[in-house]
Formats: structure tokens, C-alpha cells, sequence
């Protein structure tokens, strides 16, 4: 049986990984187990493992740089210091105070 998880797609799909940790955590997997879950066996699930889940080249990725080891501690994936999406870098912490105070669709 494959595990997959799906949450909303924020901010190069940060938000995905960090609440995919949090229930894998729960339900008794390792981070490293939670990290797979939530982004291969999503992407197979989907049918777009050719295109996204793994960081290959010539496949689309959004990432985040971490401070910490979520392979180790999953609660670090919190810890995002630089998003990028489209190829373009962006500080988190001015992501995040550049919405407070915000609620819905703008």
C-alpha cells in the first residue's frame, strides 16, 4: 500500500512538506519517510512523477534551503530561511511579514 498526502500548495509547495512532516511524524514514520511520502508517492499518485516529486534535472522544482535536518528532525523543515520559486530566490521571513494581518484571496 502507498501513502500519499496532499495540503495546499503555498509558496513553492513549503507548506505541503511541513504539514506531510507533522502527520507522518504522527503516524509513526521517520522524517525521512514523511519527506518521501509526502513528495514522490504525491507526484506518483498524481501521475506527474515524470514531471515533479524528485529533484532531477529537467523536472520542475520549487525548493527551500532549511536551517537544520529535517532528515533527522522533522520539526527543522519549519525552519525555512529562502524559498525558490521559478528559479528566484526569496527571503521567508519577508514573505511571511509581508502578509500578516491578511486573510483570503486578494
Amino acid at each position: 500500500m502507498r501513502v500519499a498526502l496532499f495540503c495546499a500548495d503555498i509558496v513553492a509547495g513549503s507548506a505541503s512538506v511541513r504539514e506531510g512532516g507533522r502527520s507522518r511524524r504522527c503516524a509513526g514514520f521517520t522524517p525521512v519517510e514523511a519527506i518521501h511520502i509526502t513528495t514522490y508517492n504525491g507526484a506518483q499518485y498524481l501521475g506527474d512523477l515524470d514531471r515533479i516529486g524528485t529533484i532531477v534535472a529537467g523536472k520542475q522544482a520549487d525548493l527551500v534551503v532549511i536551517k537544520g535536518d529535517p532528515s533527522k528532525k522533522i520539526v527543522d523543515i519549519e525552519n525555512v530561511e529562502t524559498v525558490f520559486k521559478d528559479g528566484v530566490g526569496y527571503d521567508s521571513a519577508k514573505l511571511i511579514d509581508s502578509v500578516k494581518g491578511m486573510v483570503g484571496i486578494r
